[in-house]
This record gives C-alpha cells, structure tokens and sequence, in this order.
C-alpha cells in the first residue's frame, strides 16, 4: 500500500517531534557522557600543555611504578591461589549460609576505603586481633610491603571471585560428567577440564581486580603508609606530589588511567569472548 503523501511543511514538521521525542533521554545521556569524560579530557589537555613529563623528577616515579607492579603482581597470585577454590565452592556447593558468605566475600567492594584500612590495621595491627600472636614470631605488617600487598588483595580479590564464581557456575555439567565417565575425578576433573573451560572468565575477572588493586589508595595509606621506594605506590605519590609538583601528579596519573584503560579492554573483550563460546552450539 502506498503511504500517503505529507503535506508540505509535513516532512519538517515530523522530524522536529522526532528530534524533541528525543529529548528526554538524549539530553541527560549527554550530560553524563560529558561528566564522565571531561575530567579525563581535562587531565590529558593540562599534560599536553605543560609537558608535564619535563618536570618528572626521576627518582619517585619509577620507584613507585617497580613498588606497584611488585604489590599488585604479589597480590593477584594470592587472589588466584586463594579466590578461585572459594569461588569454586560458592559456585557449585549449596550451603547453610551460602548467601551470607557471598555477601562477606562481595563487602569489600562497597567498603569505604579508610574503613578497610582501618580493618586491616585493627586485625594486624601490633594491638590487633592478631598482633600478639604476630609479635610472638617477630612479624610485623604494618607500614610494609606486605601491608601493601594485604590491602590490594583485600579490596581487589572479590572482583576475581565474583566473576571467577559466574565462570565456574557456566561450565556445562554434561562437560563434567563425561569426564568422570573417563576416569577423571577430584582435582584432576578440576584442573584439566573445569578450570580451561571457565578460564577466560576467570581471566576477566583478575584483569578487573588487577586494576582496583593498581589504583588502592586509602586501605593502603592507612595500613601501610606512603614510604618512598617501600609502600608509595603510584596512587600515593600522587597524593604526595601534587602539592609541591603538580607536573609529577599529571604524568603519574596519565600513567594510571592508560594502564586502567588497557584492563578495562582487555576484560571486555575477555568477557564477551567467553561469552560467545558460552553461546556457541555444540
């Protein structure tokens, strides 16, 4: 059937209650792209600039880069070894309490950083829940590279758990089960046949929690302090230089936001991959 023809002014007259139907959402939907963008704008123009890299002083930077990628390096070896047989069970184990665990696990996430800091610091702490027993073998955590590496962990692991338990919970059972009718059980099932299929997930979620643990920075100034070349990781010696070298904060900070940028990409992309052969028919 033939559409009517419009009158004239019509065809004019339609597009404009086209564009103001439009309104209401296109409008906010622009404020915030532009709110959450143009800090980042700004950041990068204000580098440009001022060559903000003219005026590093050499010293800091990279002693605070080597001290982030040792921490952050140690801390997700620890949310693998750890997170991923907690994950396994939250994923596959029903519990009493399951849900209560979950949200323990999950509370980090939402914490406010100096809350966490100070968690920390009342449970290693020298007077802390477990100071007289860490005294007792000459240990001491606090305003070290383990307290570092301990508040990293602690802030970052949920979201490797998190996305480890969703990973693990997708792979088919049908999978598993053919296994076991070949011969394979118990941690061998695991190893070569649960774990490389939920793998890319697994791998998602451990780039995510690589960058909140790269950028911690108020659990770690609470329970570690900011030591330059000891416990001064990149966040923190942005908070320590940008009173008196605004030029080192800039370039420190361009650092952090093209590493985070990276990770968030890659676990993207990680993410819809494994989401595509979750998809995929056998």
């Amino acid at each position: 059937m033939k559409k009517p023809a419009l009158p004239p002014g019509g065809g004019l007259r339609h597009t404009l209650r086209h564009h103001l139907a439009g309104l209401p959402i296109s409008l906010p939907a622009t404020v915030a792209l532009v709110f959450l963008t143009l800090p980042l704008v700004a950041l990068l123009l204000r580098a440009l600039g001022s060559r903000a890299w003219e005026g590093v002083p050499a010293s800091a930077i990279p002693a605070a880069i080597q001290l982030s990628a040792v921490t952050t390096l140690a801390s997700m070896i620890l949310t693998v070894l750890f997170g991923t047989p907690l994950a396994y069970v939250l994923a596959r184990r029903r519990f009493a309490g399951r849900g209560l665990v979950n949200v323990l696990v999950e509370l980090p996430i939402v914490l406010p950083p100096a809350v966490a800091g100070l968690a920390l610091l009342l449970t290693f702490g020298r007077r802390g829940l477990l100071g007289p027993l860490l005294s007792d073998l000459g240990i001491s955590i606090p305003f070290t590279m383990t307290a570092v590496i301990l508040a990293q962990t602690f802030v970052a692991a949920p979201f490797y758990i998190r996305a480890a338990q969703v990973g693990l919970h997708s792979v088919p059972r049908e999978v598993e089960d053919a296994a076991r009718v070949d011969g394979a059980g118990g941690f061998s099932l695991f190893w070569y046949v649960t774990l490389p299929l939920a793998a890319r997930a697994l791998a998602a979620g451990l780039v995510l929690a690589w960058a909140r643990a790269l950028g911690e920075f108020g659990a770690t100034i609470l329970f570690a302090g900011s030591l330059q070349g000891q416990t001064q990781t990149m966040p923190l010696l942005i908070y320590n230089v940008i009173e008196r070298d605004i030029n080192a904060a800039i370039w420190s900070g361009l650092i952090l936001v093209a590493l985070a940028l990276v990770a968030l990409v890659l676990s993207q992309w990680l993410a819809q991959h494994s989401a595509g052969e979750d998809t995929r028919p056998d």
